[in-house]
């Protein structure tokens, strides 16, 4: 069975059946399930918490690409339910650990000599594991505490395996799914390769950690660790150790006297200028990549992941935080619509109305103490707005958005009390300029007087247009179309085992295992007999509906 974990065929099929099982549970339950009355969201969250630990028992399985992408949604709270995220939080921390001596033997061969010409010591108990690298802690010959990171086995060949698993995991749920169809998933595939690519790629990881260590050389209260360039190559990394206790840990800063609330703010600080400005940003800012140390400094390891922030994306996001200065939501979805988080079917007035009530709600006074249940509330908007179809969730935002949430749920979980809004408005203030502030005000004002003239015929041409009818058939619409994904999604399941199949058999020839291949001429026979029928009733069914049926 260990030897199977680096076969591609197997990885391939349990990555796919998972996802695909996953799927089909979603549908039976949809279709058996009339009312949502109490039992059935109990019954549903039972379902969603038994498939979060059957991936997340895989993951830890197989590891490669399912604890990456386990990783990544455990972290996205704006899509992923609670019971969901609370199971994938685990693979954050508890990846199993890699035997030591094959971090020896890799060590000594990417030196060219045995450890003891560069350390004096090393623990043979990793202080972590993660999905890519495990880290020791050395000494080095001059008496300096480093950390080491090295690359785990064959860890790049298990990825670009599963790099092909994922690409038809996405193709099935742009296919069979409603959440397909709010995302681009072409760009988001691409964007987790070149991310993940990238984090493979320790040289790359060399480079990014020196660039951030040169562009925040200035902030005292921020410690990047030094690189060891001579010892790093690209399976490791030697850098200088930082000791001291994950940033959320507050007994920690309590029994140093450190200030909570300046820690807060140095963290904020460090993320926002990061999140404000055009280039690279540190894309993976988990609690124990942020680590609090008895002086009060801040340090910020792990270097792997990291996006970038084009200067487009600083202009739509100040065309958006225009439109709510000037209290123009139709600004607020265009600076929306250009930043690709609209859907091109989008009702843009519905959308309109739900921003500008929501902003009227919160500036009533519930931002002025803006804490962990005000984010639930503006969280609960935005479901609102996702489950009519208006807003996806754009491939190029993927991981910026996902560091924002998880440096957000860091700094509440530090210090429930603060009050971000002050701490964030003179920050926007220097960000955005005063001038361009009045500039935009000027430019908006003529604008802004003649389009409740222009957009009131509109609004009553199409009241006037949509009626009973429209929602019924929008009624009989959903269901069809629930009904042909279910046919999609057995044809699919029955064409993959045919794939399976014939890759047992094609598989067993070669190796020469009699009872396997015959195994796999079986399951190719019978899930071709059955891809066959389920084929002809989908045909049926799609002509009897275009015949009026």
């Amino acid at each position: 069975m260990k030897g199977l974990k680096y076969n591609a065929v197997y990885r391939f099929t349990v990555i796919v059946s998972m996802v695909i099982k996953f799927i089909f549970q979603i549908y039976l339950f949809h279709l058996k399930t009339a009312i949502w009355d109490r039992q059935a969201k109990k019954r549903w969250n039972k379902l969603l918490e038994e498939m979060a630990k059957e991936y997340r028992v895989t993951a830890e399985k197989l590891g490669g690409v399912l604890i990456k992408v386990g990783q990544f949604l455990s972290s996205r709270t704006d899509f992923m339910p609670d019971v969901f995220i609370n199971e994938m939080s685990g693979l954050v921390d508890h990846v199993p650990p890699m035997p030591y001596e094959y971090a020896k033997g890799l060590l000594q061969k990417e030196w060219g000599t045995d450890l003891g010409t560069h350390l004096k010591a090393i623990k043979r108990e990793s202080v972590a594991s993660a999905s890519i690298g495990e880290v020791y802690v050395g000494v080095l010959k001059d008496g300096t505490d480093v950390a080491i990171k090295v690359r785990r086995y064959r860890i790049e060949e298990i990825f670009h395996k599963d790099f092909i698993a994922l690409r038809m995991v996405f193709w099935i749920i742009k296919v069979l799914t409603a959440f397909g169809k709010k995302l681009d998933l072409k760009a988001l595939f691409r964007e987790f390769i070149t991310v993940m690519d990238r984090e493979l790629d320790f040289e790359q990881e060399l480079e990014f950690g020196k660039f951030f260590k040169e562009r925040f050389k200035e902030n005292k209260n921020i410690h990047i660790p030094t690189y060891y360039e001579d010892l790093c190559t690209d399976k490791v990394l030697v850098m200088e150790w930082i000791e001291g206790a994950k940033i959320t840990d507050t007994a920690f800063m309590k029994q140093h006297h450190i200030d909570v609330e300046q820690t807060t703010k140095t963290v904020f600080d460090f993320f926002m200028d990061q999140f404000l400005h055009a280039g690279k940003f540190h894309a993976d800012p988990h609690a124990g990549n942020i680590i609090i140390q008895a002086d009060g400094r801040v340090g910020i390891i792990d270097f792997g992941m990291v996006g970038e922030i084009k200067q487009k994306d600083v202009d739509h996001f100040k065309l958006f935080i225009q439109g709510f200065i000037l209290e123009n939501y139709d600004m607020v979805v265009e600076a929306l619509t250009k930043m690709n988080f609209v859907l091109p079917k989008a009702d843009k007035r519905k959308l309109k109305k739900v921003i500008e009530e929501a902003t009227e709600k919160y500036s009533n006074g519930m931002l002025k103490e803006f804490d962990g249940n005000a984010m639930e509330l503006i969280e609960e908007e935005l479901d609102v707005v996702m489950k009519d179809d208006a807003i996806q969730l754009p491939a190029d935002y993927a991981y910026l958005l996902r560091a924002i949430s998880i440096v957000a749920g860091i700094i509440f979980a530090i210090n429930p009390n603060i009050n971000i809004i002050k701490w964030a408005k003179p920050k926007i203030k220097d960000w955005f300029g005063t001038k361009s502030i009045a500039e935009s005000v000027a430019k908006q004002y003529v604008k802004n007087a003649t389009e409740p003239i222009l957009a009131y015929p509109r609004a009553l041409l199409t009241w006037l247009e949509s009626g009973e009818k429209d929602r019924q058939w929008d009624k009989e619409k959903h269901f069809i179309n629930l009904k042909h994904q279910y046919y999609l999604l057995l044809e699919i399941t029955s064409f993959i085992m045919v794939i399976v199949g014939f890759s047992i058999s094609a598989y067993s020839i070669t190796n020469s295992l009699e009872i396997m291949k015959w195994v796999g001429f079986i399951v190719t026979g019978i899930f071709t007999v059955i891809f066959s029928i389920i084929l002809l009733i989908h045909h049926r069914f799609i002509r009897k509906r275009r015949n009026g049926g």
